[in-house]
C-alpha cells in the first residue's frame, strides 16, 4: 500500500472504533463526507483491500489506441531511421497526422533501438551573458563546413546570420568555401533586407580580422573589415567557440534538421540549396525565435548604390617615376595625357570586382591603365578552410601525369638480342 493509502486506513480504523466523527475524517482526508461513507462501507465489507487502488496493475488509460504504435515504427523505420525523436515526431504529425507527443516517439525509438540518449559529459561552465534588448544590435555571423548533401553532392559551407537578442537566422548562403567572396555575397543579401546591425559578433577567421602578429604590410585590417568600417558596423572577435555559443547551437541543429529537409526535397546542388534556404529560415524562425525585450529595430538605413565599390578587394600602390605599378605579378602602367610628373609617388587605389575587373582610382577619380608586362606568378598563400580542397585537386591533376606509360614496339628495350642456347 502506498502512504495515501496506509493513511486512510488508519482514519478509517479511528473512525470504525467511533473514535472519529464523520465530518472529522472527511476534514483529515480532505474528502467529502459522502465519500467518507463510501470508503467506510467499503472497509467494513472487504477489509484493507478495499483502500487499494483498483487500477493498481491495469492498463493505462492513457495508452496508444491500437495500432498506432506498430504504424509510427513502421514510418520511422522506413522513411526517418536517423531522425531524433523531436524532428521524427514533426514529421509523423505535419506528414502522417499521427499525433504523438515527443516523450511517446523517444520511448517508442528506445524500446526498438532506433535511437540512444546521449551521456551526458561534465563540461566547462561559461557565465551565462544575457541577450541583447534590440534586434540589429549584434549580429552573429559563422560559417558550418559539412557535408549538406551527404553523398548525392560536394561538401560545403553554410554561412548565416543569427540575431543575438531574437535568435532568428537574418540571412544565409551556401557557398563552395569560406572565402571573401563568399561572405561579401551574404552581406550583401542582410544589408538588403534589414539594413545595417550596430556590430558582429564574429570568430577570428583570417577573413575578419589579421591574426598575424607584427605584419609589416598592409592597413591592419581585412577586406571584410575595411567593408565594415566604410559602412559603419563595428566589429567584435570571439576568443572561444563558447563565445558566441547562439550561432554554434544554431549550427548542430542545421547540420540536424537542415541535412534532413535537404534530402526529403532531393536538393543535391548549391544552386537548388539557396533556392530553399529562404523557406526553411522562415519556418526555423518560427520554430526557434524569441521576442527581444525591446521590440524596438536597431538597425540602419543602407544606400545600396555603394555595393559595388564597397564590396570590392581594394589595395595601395605607390606609383614609380614612370607611372608604374605591380599587382599579382602584372606590371601596369597608368595612361595619362597630362604630365607625368604630376602622378609620380602617387598613393592609389588598385580595386579588384567579383567578376575580375580591376579598376585603378586617384582621389576618387578613375584612371586607364594597360597591362604591358607579366612576371612569372608564385603560389599563393592558401587558407586553412579550403587546403583540403586544394590538395584533392592537385591529386586529381597529378593522378593523369603519373600513368605507367607502355613502352612502344620499337623501343630499345624490345630490341634486345635473343640469347641461344646451344647443348
Amino acid at each position: 500500500m502506498s502512504t495515501k493509502e496506509l493513511g486512510r486506513l488508519e482514519v478509517l480504523l479511528k473512525l470504525k472504533n467511533r473514535e472519529l466523527r464523520q465530518s472529522q475524517a472527511a476534514d483529515i482526508l480532505d474528502i467529502s463526507v459522502r465519500q467518507v461513507r463510501r470508503l467506510l462501507k467499503a472497509y467494513r465489507c472487504s477489509g484493507a483491500q478495499a483502500i487499494v487502488s483498483k487500477q493498481r496493475g491495469q492498463p493505462s488509460n492513457r495508452q496508444l489506441p491500437p495500432g498506432v504504435k506498430e504504424l509510427a515504427l513502421h514510418l520511422i523505420r522506413s522513411d526517418y531511421p536517423d531522425f531524433g525523436p523531436t524532428l521524427a515526431r514533426e514529421k509523423l504529425v505535419e506528414k502522417h497526422e499521427l499525433s504523438l507527443s515527443v516523450s511517446s516517439v523517444r520511448r517508442l525509438m528506445l524500446q526498438e533501438e532506433l535511437w540512444q540518449g546521449k551521456t551526458r559529459k561534465q563540461k566547462r561552465v561559461f557565465q551565462l551573458r544575457d541577450r541583447r534588448s534590440k534586434e540589429g544590435e549584434l549580429e552573429q555571423v559563422d560559417g558550418s563546413p559539412h557535408a549538406w548533401f551527404e553523398e548525392r553532392g560536394p561538401k560545403c559551407s553554410l554561412l548565416h546570420y543569427v540575431d543575438d537578442a531574437s535568435g532568428k537566422i537574418k540571412a544565409g548562403i551556401f557557398a563552395p568555401s569560406e572565402t571573401i567572396w563568399s561572405y561579401f555575397d551574404l552581406f550583401k543579401i542582410y544589408l538588403r533586407k534589414h539594413g545595417k546591425p550596430r556590430a558582429i559578433y564574429s570568430d577570428k577567421h583570417a577573413v575578419f580580422r589579421v591574426n598575424k602578429s607584427g605584419a609589416l604590410t598592409g592597413e591592419g585590417v581585412t577586406q571584410c573589415g575595411r567593408a565594415m568600417k566604410q559602412l559603419g558596423i563595428h566589429m567584435i572577435f570571439a576568443h572561444s567557440p563558447q563565445a558566441k555559443g547562439r550561432i554554434e547551437r544554431s549550427n548542430r541543429t542545421l547540420q540536424d534538421r537542415l541535412v534532413k529537409e535537404l534530402r526529403l526535397h532531393n536538393i543535391s546542388t548549391i544552386e537548388e540549396a539557396n533556392a530553399f534556404l529562404p523557406t526553411f529560415i522562415e519556418e526555423y524562425n518560427r520554430r526557434f525565435s524569441v521576442l527581444p525585450k525591446d521590440p524596438t529595430n536597431a538597425h540602419r538605413p543602407v544606400h545600396q548604390d555603394d555595393f559595388d565599390s564597397i564590396f570590392t578587394v581594394q589595395e595601395h600602390r605607390v606609383l614609380s617615376k614612370n607611372l608604374i605599378f605591380q599587382y599579382k605579378g602584372d606590371f601596369c602602367q597608368i595612361c595619362t595625357e597630362r604630365e607625368t610628373y604630376a602622378l609620380r609617388g602617387a598613393r592609389v587605389t588598385v580595386r579588384e570586382h567579383q567578376d575580375g575587373i580591376v579598376d585603378v582610382l586617384y582621389k576618387n577619380q578613375q584612371l586607364l591603365y594597360r597591362v604591358y608586362g607579366q612576371q612569372e606568378k608564385q603560389h599563393e598563400v592558401a587558407d586553412s578552410k579550403i587546403l583540403n580542397k586544394l590538395v584533392d585537386n592537385l591529386i586529381a591533376n597529378n593522378s593523369c601525369e603519373t600513368r605507367v606509360r607502355k613502352p612502344p614496339l620499337n623501343h630499345p628495350w624490345r630490341r634486345r638480342p635473343k640469347l641461344s642456347l646451344t647443348c
